[in-house]
């Protein structure tokens, strides 16, 4: 595990990767890792969902997407079960300051190939990057992965999620930060009508009748999500 890049030498080939963090200092490690890793290197930053989404649609054939769970837009599971759904041949690394062994086993359940704590040293940051391309699963050592499959529940919510298009995703993630159609609209500079259209075509796709079992479904996804999914929140079927 300690092995660095440096020891193993670079990739020959150039590559594409996507860092994905909100924290400008971080991304810079992760670009001196990967830079240690291979040479020519192409390097796409993302600092939100907005910015994540534009670049993973753009780059559909990038090598590598390394990925913060909590950013401006996303939290949690959610952005990673929607990406390793409509870009399966992504690999995904979560690179998280969130190292619990149950956030690092529900990472590879939700199609990760790896992750590497915030935490770790430059060298284990460049070896976790290197096994990934080399087509391994990094994970830190001492972790037991146990049941590789994801709980039923939370799978159901995934797919669902999954189902979403780019623009049906945003606000879905847009309502689970509480705001209300009209500020959605606002944001997205579209009309109240449109967002009403997405709320509505959500509902349907999550199989739930109303905004706040919506948002509920959400909070599934997060890093420490409540373990029960409450489904009758009594208010009414409103988009």
């Amino acid at each position: 595990m300690s092995a660095s890049c440096g020891n193993l030498g670079k990739v020959k080939s150039q590559s594409t990767f996507i860092v994905a963090d909100d924290h400008p200092l971080f991304r810079e490690a992760l670009i001196h890792a990967i830079g240690n890793c291979v040479e020519d290197a192409d390097i796409i930053e993302a600092d939100s969902l907005d910015t994540l989404q534009v670049v993973v649609e753009a780059n559909p054939e990038a090598d590598l997407l390394l990925l913060d769970l909590n950013m401006p837009g996303v939290s949690g599971f959610s952005a990673l079960a929607y990406i390793r759904s409509n870009h399966e041949s992504l690999p995904t690394v979560i690179v998280s300051a969130m190292d619990d062994p149950a956030v690092i086993r529900r990472s590879i359940q939700h199609g990760a190939s790896g992750f590497i704590p915030k935490s770790s040293a430059i060298a284990t940051l460049e070896h976790g990057i290197r096994a990934v391309l080399d087509g391994e699963v990094w994970i830190p050592e001492g972790i037991d992965l146990q049941d590789d499959r994801l709980d039923s529940e939370e799978a159901e919510i995934a797919a669902a999620i999954s189902s979403l298009t780019p623009h049906q995703f945003r606000v879905l993630m847009m309502l689970g930060e509480g705001l209300l159609n009209k500020q959605i609209a606002f944001q997205l500079g579209v009309s109240e009508a449109t967002i009403k259209a997405h709320v509505t075509a959500i509902l349907r796709k999550m199989h739930v009748n109303n905004r706040t079992q919506a948002v509920l479904a959400v909070e599934r996804l997060r890093t420490m999500s409540p373990s029960i999914l409450q489904t009758d929140s009594g208010d009414g079927a409103a988009t």
